[in-house]
């Protein structure tokens, strides 16, 4: 890497620690660069302002604006709840299926298929509950717990974090 090249990359790690973002990867060609940052929590905003930019200063053109939703309904089948504290514990423990990974929420997939899952269905550890679309690459969530979906925490084509609530699975 050449000095501007370590200037921007600096200029990057300053941005992420700013909106306290916990990760990031970026992979171009055979430039790599994965960041993981201890004790800061994920960021709270859908988008970061500025960070395509500051991003594209250090690889132009690798990271692209928001990826638009291939033709995806804006509804769901699985009921969006406002938050994981809103899932009541009655007699049953409850366990939250977290996002791994930044990018778009889909609960089918394909439009116009039927839901993964639905509140009310059973789920098994290690089955396929939805996809996350991230940098045009479709990755299938698996839950991590079995019971039944108690709750669905977002909405069909929503941009979702690392970390974020996406389902409450009554594993009881």
């Amino acid at each position: 890497m050449n000095p501007q090249d370590l200037k921007d990359l600096q200029q990057l790690i300053e941005f992420l620690k700013e909106y306290q973002v916990a990760e990031f990867e970026l992979e171009r060609g055979d430039l790599k660069i994965r960041l993981k940052f201890g004790g800061i929590l994920p960021a709270a905003p859908a988008e970061l302002p500025g960070l395509a930019h500051v991003a594209a200063s250090v690889l132009p053109s690798a990271v692209a604006g928001p990826a638009a939703a291939p033709n995806a309904p804006p509804s769901s089948s699985a009921e969006p709840a406002a938050s994981p504290a809103a899932v009541s514990e009655s007699s049953s423990e409850v366990h939250i299926v977290k996002s791994p990974i930044v990018g778009t929420y889909y609960g089918s997939p394909s439009p116009g298929a039927p839901a993964f899952v639905s509140v009310g269905d059973h789920v098994d550890k290690g089955q396929v509950i939805c996809i996350v679309e991230a940098m045009k690459l479709m990755n299938e969530i698996e839950s991590d717990a079995a019971g039944e979906i108690a709750k669905c925490f977002v909405t069909n084509g929503q941009a979702i974090e690392f970390g974020q609530p996406l389902f409450a699975i009554r594993t009881g």
